[in-house]
Formats: structure tokens, C-alpha cells, sequence
């Protein structure tokens, strides 16, 4: 074994050690009894441990470690002798033993290399960092969660083009000598198959245009943005036989499952900073005066809000502590007094979702009702009439919250509580709202009151092509929220910008300028981004269009916060708000997954458009497809999805899941211990600091 040279230390006397107060709680605690001896052995494990690191590292068979000096937890004098040490060492290794050390030094240069290279071609990276050095990291984590949507919505909008639309364009013109076949349905009743799209023809007014290009009817109706126009079974690519009802289902999977394989991949490191900030409680204090300062701050009016922030959040530590206490002395008239405030409020929350819910379900009905006969009705009114849905959900996305933030104040909460309750509230109406409006729409799909509806398995009268119109719906959403948003800064930031620079009067300055809530934005794009999850079925190049809005909502929220928007007094944390827009990302995504699982799976596809015009369901051609395989390999997928395979299965996954949940249990038992530790080892210097004063004295 290869050990540092240490430095020769005088023996302390054992009596002196005895007197330390880490000796001493040892004792006690062996006096007491339970656990002693794993806290020692810990302490034992931890104290070797150090030393180890103190002599420098050891590897087996007496070679040297590969690893650079500046990696270890080391002084700079004991990695000064251990970079000596290393280099003198190099000439007694074997030739292969050198070229290896040599070759992995190499490669780990050219890699971060690399990837300090590919830095400086990560999009808006200046951008950010400005915002980062003017505003902090809390306002810096809302821009980049936008880039993360950005090239989320661009890897989908690839996907579903190289998959689904490309092949289409390609077979149905011809290119690369490819062709493609259109399979007609069997057992499917003549009136079913009708669809004839309102595609403009002859002499079309400009604003039949204007309205086509935001309803997506008349000619958008009719191109690759909508689910109707993937009419072709199949795609040959010279002798290779695409399938494309296959390809458009896989390829839906694929979104979803990438989707959320990054959101918790990006998820993880922001849960260990938060699981970190919640377990240190008593250490509150401390972090917040001597670790709260943001570094990364150069513009006084941001550091003068920074100092505001610190002051902000020591005020709720102090307020939450009189609460707790108030909560203690609560008696039996108080506690039964507040519960049955939090009952009524609640019922009152319960009411607002309500009515909220039956707008938007009314509207949707009305909305539907009288699109289909438009003629007579001018243009202003027709696409009031369009977008009435998306109006009301506006509408409810902005009451709702304003009444949720009045009656939160009646709860007497804690302060973050309140904050955390009433995200979670305007989480659930934002998408709540999407859901009803689904709801809706499938409720006048699968209305069918005569024989022959009910031979289509939908109402094929109103929707030929029902997948084209929930696709429209989720366009319109998303065409709409934009608005929304663009008109937001451009009528009502920017003049208040005006005002409040310009004119003196005390009402006016009261108001002053509106906050940049970086919660209420990041809730107002996961809600965008939820539209496209599920419209991207229904309407594959939707993701393009979310990139290219998202890519401009970038610019326009800088604007915004440089030009007519001051931070929030109250900002939240960097590592806690990443994991939070994650969680509430990650929320989303599984409520997306509810209305394509029942539009793949239960409701019937449409028999006149789309790939899967020839089977009942969308999900269908999966069985389809494994029925044409060899019969061993159908025997393997058909056992893999038999209760045979399915419980064993899960009861591995449920052992997996005990084990990693023990060892968390113990990593975390450690941790207490590792903590103990260390408090006693600063009562140690203490204690000889003192002894050192006294015997300086004497």
C-alpha cells in the first residue's frame, strides 16, 4: 500500500482526550444504552475515513489512482505532495498501465473540451446569463425552463416529422420512386366513410383567410397540420413496405415516453437540493445570513431586492415559528372554529371550480352547436363563435386565482403553505379546464340517437373527421393563449410603463408596476405545453408551432421584465422553483395521458380520414400488426402480456422498490448520524479552544 508522508504530530495524553465533550456524550450514551455501538462504529467508519483522505488515496495492488489531484477532498499542501508523488511513481508502471493512465487523461481533456465547446452554442446562453447577473437565479430558472420547452416541443416536432409526416409527403408525390396504398375500410357502412373538408374554392375574401389561419378550417383544414390529412395504410419506399398506422401510434408513444423520461432525469438533481434544503431545519438561519447572498448579482436595484428577499424570508421563519406556537395553544373552540372556516372555504373553492367547469362546458356546447351553419352570420361573429371555448377558459384562468389568492388569507396558513396551496389550486383549474373542454367534445362525438350513427360508433353527421376537430380545438387553444399573452405586454404592461413613468399622480404610483410572478408565468407556459402534449396526436406539426411560440414568448418576457415589469418581492428559490416548475411539468404530463389513452383506446376512429380509418380503434392496429408476425415470436409478445408475465413481474419491481426505499432509509440514517457528528466535533474545537485560552492565561 502506497501512503503520503504525514507530518509527525506529538501524542496527545489520553486523559485530555477523555475530557472532550465528544467523549463524554459517548459515554453517556453508552451509559443509556440503545444504539451505541452503531454510532460508534459510525463515528469509527467516519474518523477512518478522513485519515484515509488525509494520507491520500489507496487503490489495490498499490496503484496509483488515475484520478487528478484537484478531485479529492484534500489540503493544497497534501494535493501539492500527492501530484509529486503521482508523477515520480509514473516510471516504475508497466507500458500498458502508462498508456492507459495516458489515454484516459487524454480522453477526459478532449471531453471537456468538448463540452465547454458545445457551451457556447447553447441556445440564449448570453441572454440568460444576463438576465442571471441583473436578476438573480430565481428569475433565471423561469428562462431556462422556457429553453428546456423550446427544444423539448423541436426533439417532438422531429419525431413526429420524420415518422409520420415525411413518409407521407414523400409517397403520395412520388419522390424516390415511392408510392403508397390506400386500404378501403371493410364492414364499415357507406354513410361513415363521407367526409368532404370545406376547403376554400374559386374567389376567397381576405378575411376568410384571416379566419382559417386561426380557426384551423377551410385550407388549413386540408393540409399535414391535421389528423385527416394521413389518409395512406401504407408507404413504399422502393422494395421496403412502411407502415404507417403503426408508425403514427409508435410515434405517439415515443413523444410521451421522451417527454417524461427528461422531465425526471431533469427532475432528479433539482429533488436532491430540495430534499437537502427541507431536511435542514435547524440550520434555517444560518443559510440564509451567511450562504443567502446570490453571487451571480450585479445590478444594485437587484441586489437592493435580493436584500429585500433575505429580509422577506426571515420575517416568514419568524412568522411561521408564531404560528406553530399559536397552533399549540390552540384550544377545542379555536381549532373547531378554524376547521369549520377551512370547510366552508373550501366549499366555496369547490363552487368557483364548479362554475367554471359548467362556462366552459356550456360554451363548448353552444359553440358546437351552431358552428356548423355559418353562412348567414358575418365574419366578426363567426370567429367569436369559434373561439367562444377558448374565451371562457381564459376567462376562468384569470378569475379563479384572484379569488383563490382573496380567500387563502382566511385560513391562516403558513405563509409558504398558502403560497404552495394556492399554485397547486390554479395548477388544477388550468388543467381541469382543458379536461372539461375534451369532455365536451367527446360527449357530442359519442352522441348518437339513430341506427345509423350507431353503425359509425360516433356522430359521423357533425364529425366526419372527429379527430381534425379536437385537433382544431387544441390549435385554437394554443393560437389564442399566444394572443393572450402578446396582448398582455403590448396593452396592458406597456402603458402602465407610461403611466407610471410619466404621470405624478398618487393613484398611479400607487399601482406602480406590475410584478413579474415567475410562478404565475411558468404555470401560464406547463399550460400550453399540456394543449400540445395532447394535440400532437390529433394534430402532429402542432409541436413546430409550440416551438416557434415558445422561441417568441422568450423574447417577449424579456422585454418584459427589462422594460415594464419589476421582480417579485417575493421571489422563490432557484433549486426549489426548477423542482417545482418540474413537478407541476411532470403533472401534465399524466394528465395528457388520460384523454389520448381513452381517444387511442376506447373511442372508435374515424371511418372517412386517418391511418386508422380500417380498424375500430386507434389502438387496433397493435394486435393487427403482431397477428401478421412468425407464430414464435406472437407467442413470446402474447406472454409477455399475460398475467403470467404481468405479476411476476410486478413483484420483482415491488422488491426492487423495498430495497432502494431500505437503503434510502439507511443512507438517511447515516446522514443523522454523519450530522451528530459533526456537532460534537465543533464542540471539540470549542473545548480547545478554551483550554488553549486558559493555558495562554496561566
Amino acid at each position: 500500500e502506497v501512503f503520503l508522508p504525514e507530518e509527525p504530530h506529538a501524542a496527545a495524553p489520553a486523559g485530555f482526550l477523555q475530557e472532550l465533550p465528544s467523549y463524554q456524550s459517548a459515554l453517556r450514551r453508552r451509559a443509556a444504552g440503545g444504539g451505541t455501538q452503531e454510532r460508534r462504529a459510525a463515528a469509527q467508519g467516519s474518523a477512518g475515513l478522513r485519515a484515509a483522505e488525509a494520507r491520500g488515496p489507496e487503490q489495490e495492488g498499490g496503484e496509483l489512482p488515475a484520478r487528478p489531484a484537484r478531485e479529492y477532498p484534500l489540503t493544497i499542501a497534501e494535493k501539492r505532495r500527492l501530484r509529486d508523488y503521482q508523477q515520480a511513481d509514473i516510471k516504475y508502471l508497466s507500458g500498458w498501465k502508462q498508456w492507459k493512465r495516458t489515454s484516459s487523461k487524454s480522453l477526459k481533456k478532449v471531453l471537456n473540451e468538448v463540452k465547454e465547446l458545445s457551451s457556447y452554442l447553447e441556445l440564449w446562453r448570453h441572454d440568460i446569463h444576463s438576465i442571471e447577473g441583473k436578476f438573480g437565479t430565481g428569475i433565471q430558472s423561469y428562462f431556462s425552463f422556457l429553453r428546456f420547452l423550446v427544444l423539448l416541443n423541436f426533439i417532438i416536432f422531429i419525431v413526429m416529422f420524420s415518422f409520420v409526416t415525411l413518409p407521407s409527403i414523400i409517397s403520395k408525390y412520388g419522390i424516390f420512386n415511392s408510392s403508397f396504398a390506400k386500404i378501403p375500410p371493410k364492414n364499415i357502412e357507406p354513410h361513415c366513410t363521407v367526409y368532404e373538408p370545406n376547403g376554400n374554392k374559386g374567389l376567397v375574401y381576405f378575411y376568410t383567410y384571416l379566419k382559417d389561419l386561426l380557426s384551423g378550417t377551410g385550407f388549413l383544414e386540408v393540409t399535414s397540420l391535421f389528423y385527416g390529412y394521413y389518409t395512406i395504410d401504407a408507404a413504399w419506399l422502393s422494395i421496403l413496405r412502411y407502415n404507417l398506422p403503426l408508425a403514427y401510434l409508435l410515434a405517439t408513444f415515443a413523444y410521451l415516453g421522451l417527454s417524461l423520461l427528461w422531465i425526471i432525469i431533469r427532475s432528479v438533481e433539482g429533488f436532491k437540493q430540495n430534499l437537502v434544503h427541507d431536511e435542514d431545519q435547524f440550520q434555517s438561519y444560518c443559510n440564509k445570513v451567511f450562504a443567502g447572498w446570490d453571487f451571480c448579482i450585479t445590478d444594485p436595484n437587484a441586489a437592493q431586492l435580493k436584500h429585500r428577499s433575505l429580509q422577506y424570508e426571515l420575517q416568514t421563519d419568524l412568522e411561521e415559528e408564531r404560528l406553530k406556537r399559536k397552533i399549540a395553544d390552540r384550544t377545542m373552540k379555536e381549532k373547531l372554529r378554524i376547521y369549520s372556516l377551512r370547510i366552508f372555504i373550501n366549499i366555496i373553492v369547490i363552487a368557483v371550480l364548479s362554475g367554471c367547469f359548467y362556462s366552459i362546458y356550456r360554451a363548448t356546447v353552444f359553440s358546437q352547436g351552431i358552428s356548423t351553419d355559418d353562412s348567414e352570420r358575418n365574419y366578426q361573429a363567426n370567429l367569436l363563435v369559434q373561439y367562444l371555448p377558448s374565451i371562457v377558459i381564459t376567462l376562468a384562468n384569470f378569475i379563479a386565482p384572484q379569488i383563490f389568492s382573496f380567500l387563502i388569507g382566511f385560513e391562516d396558513y403558513s405563509p409558504a403553505f398558502e403560497i404552495r396551496l394556492t399554485l397547486m389550486r390554479c395548477v388544477f383549474v388550468r388543467l381541469a379546464n382543458i379536461g372539461v373542454l375534451l369532455f365536451s367534445l367527446w360527449t357530442h362525438i359519442s352522441y348518437c340517437d339513430t341506427d345509423e350513427c350507431k353503425a359509425c360508433g360516433y356522430n359521423y353527421e357533425l364529425y366526419p373527421c372527429w379527430e381534425s376537430e379536437v385537433g382544431q380545438e387544441m390549435y385554437k387553444l394554443m393560437i389564442f393563449d399566444f394572443i393572450i399573452i402578446l396582448g398582455v405586454t403590448l396593452f396592458v404592461d406597456f402603458p402602465r410603463k407610461l403611466l407610471v413613468t410619466h404621470c405624478s399622480c398618487k393613484p398611479i404610483q400607487w399601482c406602480g408596476l406590475q410584478e413579474f410572478g415567475i410562478s404565475d408565468n411558468v404555470l401560464e407556459i406547463i399550460y400550453g405545453q399540456t394543449i400540445c402534449w395532447i394535440g400532437t396526436f390529433f394534430s402532429p406539426l402542432l409541436p413546430a408551432i409550440a416551438t416557434v411560440k415558445y422561441f417568441i414568448i422568450f423574447y417577449i418576457k424579456k422585454i418584459s421584465l427589462i422594460h415594464t415589469r419589476k421582480p417579485a418581492a417575493r421571489p422563490i428559490r432557484a433549486s426549489s422553483s426548477n423542482f417545482f416548475f418540474l413537478v407541476v411539468l411532470l403533472i401534465g404530463l399524466v394528465l395528457a395521458f388520460i384523454p389520448l389513452g381513452i381517444s387511442i383506446a376506447h373511442i372508435p376512429s374515424s371511418k372517412a380520414c386517418g391511418p386508422f380509418r380500417s380498424f375500430n380503434t386507434s389502438w387496433a392496429v397493435v394486435p393487427d400488426t403482431i397477428s401478421g408476425l412468425p407464430t414464435g415470436l406472437q407467442q413470446v409478445l402474447y406472454g409477455i402480456a399475460s398475467e403470467a408475465f404481468a405479476v411476476p413481474f410486478f413483484m420483482v419491481i415491488c422488491l426492487v422498490m423495498f430495497y432502494f426505499i431500505a437503503l434510502a432509509g439507511a443512507h438517511k440514517r447515516v446522514v443523522e448520524q454523519l450530522r451528530e457528528q459533526l456537532v460534537l466535533e465543533s464542540r471539540d474545537k470549542l473545548f480547545l479552544i478554551r483550554k488553549i485560552t486558559e493555558a495562554q492565561r496561566h
